[in-house]
């Protein structure tokens, strides 16, 4: 069989397009293994003695295989399945000779566009696999129509993915959504996700601080609170050997004194995006939350589950708090120190009368000497080497971040034998007027102090605002920062930066809705968004997918049967004047006799007018049944039909 060459070459480029989003999943071998093929492919549709033979072929595959063997994934999980799919489709373009192998090259290739939602399910990309798609629905349709045109192909594609759309919607909204196992389940090592660390030593947040990738969203529904209280709460750090801080043993929450909650409840849902950790960043301080959460004895609140994926949480919490007495063990932890204890920190916090006067008139004297004694807000702080990393930036770097403000903090405390810790987490946002919630993002990561004082529980106690209190404010300016380490903070736009804000929050406000409630329609939102609606059980469900889809399916039905006869019967007629001239020489059609099988005998019987028989009988197949119904087509075979003639 000849295949037609537009055809290759339209199949070709939708599968050029199909795999290139993979660049960024795909090691450099598989990636250019997959397109030295495609290349390959494109050059043989006009060098066919250029294809490969079956043993060169079956090298090809050999040399596939160790590509995959040699990346060490498995045989199993999403990256192994990709590789695999990816390096079949690549090989079976060497060996496409018939139609049969056009359609499994298709059907192999839907596959390899779907594999992308495995790694990335943004609207841009779902519009980009949508269009990839389209195309390689519009190459079945050539390849099923009789010499259709890419722009006719492309329509009709268009065409079936309208008429199948509300029957897709339906499905999405209605049918039943199980937690099936997911292909993460699977080992996929080496998934790394930058994000805040369950340890931190002085400057290691400030990485953090460099980065605009999107940590989570926060939508109020009570008024948003004030910038100073936005702070999210994460790992709490309590033991230290000087340098590093780590978390302490995660214990269930068991208070002497329940939290006592004042003045105003913050309500909010929590959208958070895949995470390498099992935190959730609730405002600090969360009161009440989800049951699927769970929260430590020092106020962290964990999810269960896998935590790379996207998750949906409504909250509420209190600014204002009062956490009661600690225990004892408590005590122990939050005020452990190395056994060699800094002796120019000790005297620090003798000259600061941490040894004398009241807890919180020693916090103020430790602030105040951040303020006075000329100590610097940067990203990158000169490298503090040493046995106390702390002393090199007390008394001389005086250059940190807010983990090393942090740090030094809680470290004098403990020395003042004051119970403190270090909290980190995030602290601030981005407003999104346009969507109406907050953006968090890894350069809003703190790190800040807690503080327990009697009366009043734990205490939040952030030295960072004692030397940058625009910190709190404002937002860092990621794209603003100078390779020096200075720090800008995020102004109010104007003028043209005010349009392209604007803009940027629009888009920001859309991928929130596709995230919300298309990625993460699970089965409790479904269950939730159903209920709203008066279904409240699996058989009210289908009743009304049956329905739904009954109801499209027929109306499509209806559509496409219903009788055109106008440009339809008239090629029809046109064909029949043309049957009769050929009666009248013997040449005669049986009913049960498609067209182009009676043109190849008409030929046979008259071969002087060949060409013109396969003429008139291409435009008439194509009028008929490749859906160009058009006037021009029907008068040229109208035309053809009054000049054809037989010589005696």
């Amino acid at each position: 069989m000849t295949i037609d060459k537009q055809l290759l070459v339209f199949l070709l480029t939708s599968l050029a397009l199909i795999v290139f989003p993979h660049f960024e999943h795909l090691p450099a071998s598989i990636f250019g293994y997959y397109y030295f093929l495609l290349i390959w492919r494109f050059v043989g549709i006009w060098r066919v003695q250029w294809l490969p033979n079956r043993w060169v072929l079956a090298l090809l595959m050999v040399f596939g295989i160790y590509l995959m063997l040699s990346q060490h994934q498995g045989i199993f999980g999403r990256d192994a399945g990709t590789r695999l799919f990816i390096v079949g489709l690549g090989l079976k373009l060497m060996e496409i000779k018939s139609k049969r192998d056009l359609f499994l090259v298709a059907y192999l290739a839907f596959i390899v566009a779907a594999s992308q939602f495995l790694y990335e399910q943004s609207l841009l990309m779902g519009g980009y696999i949508f269009l990839v798609c389209c195309l390689l629905l519009a190459t079945l349709v050539m390849i099923n129509g009789y010499k259709l045109s890419a722009v006719k192909a492309l329509k009709t594609a268009g065409l079936i993915l309208m008429q199948a759309l509300p029957i897709a919607v339906a499905l999405f909204v209605l049918f039943p959504r199980f937690e099936a196992p997911r292909w993460a389940l699977f080992d996929e090592g080496g998934r790394g996700r930058i994000g805040l660390s369950d340890s931190m030593e002085p400057g290691s947040i400030s990485e953090l601080g460099m980065s605009d990738e999107l940590v989570f969203r926060v939508q109020f529904k009570n008024g948003l609170p004030p910038p100073a209280a936005r702070y999210w709460r994460g790992p709490v750090l309590t033991f230290t050997d000087g340098r590093r801080w780590l978390q302490g043993e995660t214990r269930s929450p068991v208070f002497l004194d329940e939290p006592r909650f004042s003045g105003k409840a913050y309500q909010y849902t929590l959208l958070m995006e895949p995470q390498n950790k099992s935190w959730v960043f609730g405002l600090d301080m969360p009161a009440e939350f989800p049951a699927q959460l769970g929260q430590t004895q020092d106020y962290r609140l964990l999810r269960g589950g896998n935590p790379d994926r996207r998750a949906e949480y409504s909250l509420v919490s209190y600014p204002e708090f009062n956490t009661g007495r600690i225990s004892r063990l408590e005590y122990k932890e939050t005020v452990q120190l190395p056994k060699q204890r800094s002796e120019k920190i000790t005297e620090l916090v003798k000259q600061l009368h941490g040894f004398e006067q009241p807890s919180a008139q020693f916090i103020q004297n430790v602030l105040n000497h951040f303020r006075q004694e000329k100590f610097y807000y940067t990203l990158t702080p000169p490298l503090m080497g040493g046995e106390n990393p702390l002393e090199a930036f007390l008394f001389t770097s005086r250059h940190g971040f807010c983990s090393h403000y942090a740090a030094a903090f809680v470290y004098m405390m403990r020395l003042a034998e004051i119970p403190a810790r270090v909290v980190t987490g995030y602290q601030g946002g981005e407003w999104n007027a346009v969507g109406g919630f907050l953006e968090i993002r890894q350069a809003d990561a703190h790190a800040w102090a807690e503080v327990w004082l009697e009366n009043r529980g734990w205490v939040r106690v952030d030295p960072t605002a004692a030397i940058a209190p625009e910190r709190i404010e404002q937002s860092i300016d990621v794209g603003g920062l100078s390779s020096e380490g200075a720090i800008r903070f995020a102004l109010p736009a104007n003028g043209a930066v005010s349009w392209l804000k604007q803009t940027q929050q629009l888009w920001g406000k859309v991928d929130y809705s596709w995230q919300r409630w298309v990625i993460n329609y699970n089965n409790k939102n479904q269950g939730d968004f159903l209920a709203s609606l008066g279904i409240m059980d699996i058989a009210a469900m289908m009743r009304w997918l049956l329905a739904i889809v009954g109801t499209v399916v027929m109306v499509i039905t209806v559509v496409m049967l219903w009788p055109k006869p106008m440009q339809r019967d008239a090629a029809r007629l046109v064909y029949g004047r043309f049957t009769k001239k050929l009666a009248k020489y013997g040449v005669l059609k049986a009913d049960t006799e498609g067209e182009s099988d009676f043109a190849v005998r008409a030929a046979l019987q008259l071969p002087d007018r060949a060409g013109e028989i396969q003429q008139i009988t291409d435009v008439f197949v194509r009028l008929r049944y490749g859906r160009e119904a058009d006037a021009a087509a029907i008068k040229q075979l109208s035309q053809l039909v009054s000049a054809f003639r037989v010589k005696h």
